[in-house]
């Protein structure tokens, strides 16, 4: 096996690692394969499967790479030479030949709402590639058309910052294509949405409504309810739309299996679910209809007595790495929230809001989306019991309290490997990183999930809001790098488009889509190379779903989880990436899917 350097992932000598009890369970089977524990045919032991003839970018910790794998029972039994796995090859075997393309592990995302959006998809108006209000508004009619008096028409995904007028829908621009319908529009962040005044009337939402805590109605010059309500404002018109089912959250997550192995994507992290999510995720893995690895965070509230209420439902379940269907679904922990929204300005900041970039939202410094102190005690008792924690913070003061507080929490009961994380973590302080690399170090926790396609999906509306000098320095993936902090990449997906090769792209370019503040409002400075982030959409985000001794890698005993790709990877420009097509994805060694136009040659015994 030939090797490469590790580039600027920071691994490769003098690494250390530790080894679990499943590590050595992996590493006894790979013993076993080498001393000819595998099917056989007469006295001959022969692989399920061969990959030959490409370029195999492992990403083991010395960022190998090779030329072919074989794999039996679903795992990997050898990683080399074409010439050294033909040797495996049997009268039974299915050998791929890939002529040449390049295969690295399946991607991983670290957090994606995959139920939430596939559901979007099917059963909601689709409005992220909207370009203007207009275009908006005549979808709205066009949909109300087709529904009865009465009945919800409810969109998601549109953003501000790729409308050409650069401003919020408001129920002025939806009343008179929808007078008989109530409407409610969710912005792509998720933070905010637009209501018509028939839904504000149903949710009681008039002039002299206060605010609810930690939420903000919008207003006019007038103090008029616009109709765009913000974070727990959210709640009074979200309230009264009608549930998910169990079915259609089942086929959504179908639909959007089929479409992440269309991406080469093999494993994700769910945030926020509920008991209905469960019940149709635990559906699917007992059916072996989920041929995805998740892991899951439940929603835990605001409240002290929510958390009490969450351990409750979780506390039969099976504590990671532990899972049903042999990791295809693992309930990992809770996910709770800290602040708000860089699009809708409410996420909790040290220095005041910007708006248009270099304007001010004077005296807007955000809010906590939670009593900082009910919070802290959250984790404690989430600590105490043993239970892994995603909390949301978007802002720098929201990160410096959630640092904080894991570090607090984490001295009282020194529980290793729960692998806390901060979600988004978009601007953190230099004392926020180096908390990071040390909780990381001394706890397996406090890791930042990170999402570079932010900085180009709505990186228009994000350079607006956090303006020119933080800006630069948001999602800090460079200072990552040096000061030692390992992070885990994803998409937030719906809030940004779901294929990983996206992250891979947008963590090197830091382009924004539009350009409206320029094209590089957040400045190249923290751009890194293909390798690391590579690694962050694969063997890092694998520990973060503690699947490490699984997934995120190439090597014997792991999982055949396995992307083909159009392109090599460490081989073509930055730019290209984005453009990166799936020829072909493996989940546990067999194949998922293959592009009708791949030059990959099956042959099947």
């Amino acid at each position: 096996m030939s090797g490469t350097t590790a580039g600027e992932s920071g691994l490769g000598r003098g690494s250390v690692y530790r080894v679990s009890l499943p590590g050595l369970i992996r590493i006894g089977f790979a013993l076993y394969v080498c001393t000819g524990g595998l099917a056989n045919a007469g006295d001959k032991q022969f692989a399920d499967i061969a990959l030959i003839n490409g370029k195999i970018i492992t990403v083991d910790p010395s960022d190998s790479v090779a030329q072919a794998l074989a794999v039996s029972d679903s795992k990997i039994i050898r990683v080399g030479s074409t010439s050294d796995v033909r040797r495996l090859v049997g009268p039974h075997t299915i050998v791929v030949d890939l002529h040449g393309l390049t295969a690295t592990p399946g991607l991983i995302d670290s957090h994606a709402h995959v139920a939430e959006g596939g559901f979007g998809v099917l059963y909601q108006l689709e409005l992220s590639d909207a370009t203007s209000v207009a275009e908006i508004v005549r979808r709205v009619g066009d949909k109300a058309r087709t529904l009865k008096p009465g009945e919800w028409l409810v969109g998601q995904g549109w953003d501000e910052g790729k409308l050409k007028e650069l401003r919020y829908v408001r129920a002025a621009d939806l009343d008179s294509v929808s007078p008989d319908n109530p409407v409610w529009l969710v912005h792509t962040t998720g933070h905010y949405g637009a209501a018509n005044q028939y839904a504000l009337r149903l949710a009681k939402v008039t002039a002299a409504t206060p605010n609810p805590p930690a939420g903000t109605i919008d207003r006019d010059a007038q103090g008029q309810a616009t109709g765009v309500l913000k974070e727990s404002a959210m709640a009074l018109v979200e309230n009264l739309v009608p549930p998910k089912t169990k079915e259609q959250l089942e086929r959504a997550i179908l639909h959007m299996v089929e479409q992440l192995h269309q991406e080469g994507m093999t494993a994700y992290k769910d945030p926020a679910i509920d008991s209905t999510d469960w019940d149709a995720y635990q559906d699917l893995a007992a059916t072996g209809r989920l041929t995805e690895h998740v892991c899951v965070l439940w929603a835990g509230g605001k409240t002290v007595e929510s958390v009490h209420q969450v351990m409750d439902r979780i506390s039969g379940l099976p504590k990671p790495p532990q899972s049903i269907g042999d990791g295809r679904l693992l309930s990992c922990g809770v996910k709770l929230f800290m602040d708000g929204s860089g699009g809708a300005r409410t996420a909790w900041v040290l220095q005041d809001w910007n708006k248009n970039y270099s304007d001010t939202d004077t005296g807007n410094r955000g809010y906590p989306t939670i009593e900082p102190e009910v919070y802290r005690q959250q984790i404690r008792m989430l600590q105490q019991a043993g239970i892994n924690v995603g909390t949301h913070a978007v802002g720098d003061r929201a990160i410096d309290w959630v640092v904080d507080t894991y570090a607090e929490v984490l001295g009282e009961t020194p529980k290793q490997g729960l692998r806390h994380t901060i979600i988004h973590a978009n601007i953190p302080t230099e004392h926020a990183i180096e908390r990071m690399a040390l909780l990381e170090k001394q706890y397996d926790a406090a890791y930042p999930e990170a999402q570079p396609p932010f900085l180009w999906w709505i990186g228009d509306t994000y350079a607006g809001n956090f303006g020119a000098e933080r800006s630069q320095r948001l999602i800090p993936l460079r200072s990552y790098l040096t000061k030692g902090v390992r992070w885990g990449g994803g998409s937030d997906y719906p809030v940004t488009p779901f294929p990983a090769r996206y992250g891979l792209w947008a963590s090197l370019v830091r382009e924004p889509l539009k350009g409206v503040y320029g094209h590089h409002p957040f400045g190249i400075a923290q751009s890194i190379d293909v390798h690391a982030a590579l690694r962050s959409y694969t063997a890092w985000n694998a520990r973060l779903l503690f699947l490490e001794d699984k997934i995120g890698t190439l090597e014997v005993g792991k999982d055949a989880d396995i992307a083909v790709w159009d392109r090599d990877l460490y081989g073509i420009p930055a730019s290209s990436l984005k453009d990166l097509k799936c020829q072909l994805t493996m989940f546990a060694g067999k194949i998922v899917y293959q592009s009708p136009s791949s030059p990959i040659g099956v042959k099947q015994p």
